[in-house]
């Protein structure tokens, strides 16, 4: 099995979710976060003068896949994710590495079954 970890817009959260789901990707963990890479944060406005936040709003997305659905859930991530044709600075980034053990806390299956 393979954990996904996917930082991505919030605005795109829905297409990601919607896509995974016609996929038969089931099981998405979403975790509203911040932070910041090349663009380097942003900045706002607050009663006139200019601010810095330094961070992003984004989303973290955490899907644990069997090895058979992880590129299907890469490529869908990659494509929806993305913002415009050729995507944009702060689209986000995807990790992927192994997991070794999953259970179900109601069952305690574990292993794909437990997915």
């Amino acid at each position: 099995m393979f954990m996904i970890e996917a930082v991505i817009k919030p605005n795109r959260l829905d297409a990601v979710k919607s896509a995974l789901l016609e996929k038969g990707i089931l099981g998405v963990t979403a975790v509203e976060c911040k932070g910041f890479a090349k663009q380097r944060g942003h900045s706002e406005r607050y009663r006139g003068p200019k601010l810095d936040a330094g961070f992003v709003p984004k989303v973290l997305l955490k899907i644990c896949v069997k090895p058979e659905d992880k590129e299907l859930a890469l490529k869908t991530i990659l494509t929806f994710a993305r913002t415009g044709a050729n995507g944009e600075i702060g689209d986000g980034k995807v990790f992927v590495y192994p997991m070794p053990e999953v259970y179900r806390v109601r069952t305690g299956e574990s292993g794909a079954a437990a997915l």
